[in-house]
């Protein structure tokens, strides 16, 4: 298992570098891909990020894998102008509620906010055996029970 990095090691601060480059990069190219551009904004010549940072790849996608409830979201308030984060209620016809006032002018500087809020949030043992729930079987996620 892979260990989400504590506060002020090496492999953290590495991770954060990783992935603020790749969002740099990116910049110009809808979606959000972590990998670096040979040219910001031109993928035809990509590297690194997920592909080549193992550590990165499993942090994110742990990250990924969170049930909706809680989940931080970009959120486009302005049609390809203004983008703000929120945070997910994880029930269904409930919108998402926003975290702060910022406003963001692109879809990718919010991504690497997002990254950060998330990598605090994380407890470095998260993704162990232990942590482990079937949840289609919890029947606390508010879907109808059938």
């Amino acid at each position: 298992m892979i260990r989400i990095p504590p506060k002020g090691s090496p492999d953290r601060d590495r991770l954060i570098e990783e992935h603020k480059a790749c969002i740099e990069s990116m910049k110009g190219v809808a979606g959000c891909s972590i990998l670096r551009c040979a040219t910001p904004g031109d993928t035809t010549e990509i590297s690194g990020g997920i592909h080549e940072d193992f550590q990165l790849n499993r942090v994110l996608l742990r990250m990924r894998a969170q049930p909706a409830k809680g989940k931080l979201v970009v959120v486009c308030t302005k049609i390809e102008k203004e983008w703000r984060i929120a945070r997910c209620s994880g029930i269904r016809g409930v919108p998402p509620e926003f975290v702060s006032d910022k406003v963001y002018d692109n879809e990718q500087d919010p991504q690497h906010d997002i990254f950060l809020m998330r990598l605090d949030e994380f407890p470095e043992t998260d993704g162990f055996p232990e942590h482990f729930h079937q949840g289609w079987k919890r029947r606390d996620d508010n879907w109808a029970a059938s």
